[in-house]
């Protein structure tokens, strides 16, 4: 994949006779980063943990394998998409804002800090997905996102009854790919979204939004 900033490859996975093709992502091929612990493809994973376990459908299936053609690394299900649709031109359709505000409320407990426009993929059956999450889940608040746009919306309350058990009982399967003090952050986080009861607006006291926006 020629524009992804760390190594990122177009793969076909086989199970017998069926295959199916996934991003592969190894750790290998990732940047050191100064502000994000080593190990991105872990936190792609725990995304996709987290998705399931809120049962938002956010993040497309999504496994770690150590034996793969560089190593060990993540591989999710490629979404075939419309790739000239993005957050952007999603959100001129207000049909979409109920699956992007989705998304957003993802985004915040997740802490993602690299929420592009071009990272909301809209896939042939009609469904919005968030993929490149491997910036998420920093103990340090570190949200990033194009996604400002529902800033003082309440959060719907469907989406408050799944924080409500991510505070109350954080997924253990998320333990296996984070820290014990990223997990109780997410739940932090959470619970701060329940108290809140909205979006926010962006904050004056750090970098709000991810470079490049697309």
């Amino acid at each position: 994949m020629p524009w992804s900033s760390n190594a990122t490859f177009l793969v076909t996975l086989t199970l017998d006779e069926t295959t199916m093709p996934a991003i592969y992502k190894p750790h290998r091929g990732e940047r050191p980063l100064w502000d994000f612990p080593n190990g991105l493809y872990l936190r792609e994973a725990a995304a996709y943990e987290l998705s399931t376990y809120l049962g938002w459908a956010v993040v497309p299936e999504t496994i770690i394998r150590r034996d793969g053609p560089f190593g060990a690394g993540s591989y999710q299900r490629f979404v075939p998409a419309d790739f000239t649709e993005h957050y952007f031109t999603l959100l001129e359709d207000s049909g979409f804002h109920d699956a992007l505000r989705v998304i957003a409320a993802f985004d915040l407990v997740a802490n993602n800090a690299d929420r592009k426009s071009g990272h909301c993929l809209l896939a042939e059956d009609g469904h919005i997905w968030g993929i490149d999450n491997g910036l998420c889940f920093h103990v340090e608040h570190k949200l990033r996102t194009v996604m400002w746009d529902f800033a003082g919306e309440p959060v719907p309350s469907h989406l408050l009854d799944g924080l409500a058990r991510l505070y109350t009982q954080p997924p253990e399967s998320m333990c296996r790919y984070l820290s014990d003090a990223e997990v109780d952050m997410l739940a932090h986080r959470a619970r701060a979204v329940i108290r809140s009861g909205t979006f926010p607006n962006p904050p004056d006291d750090h970098r709000a939004y991810p470079w490049p926006l697309v």
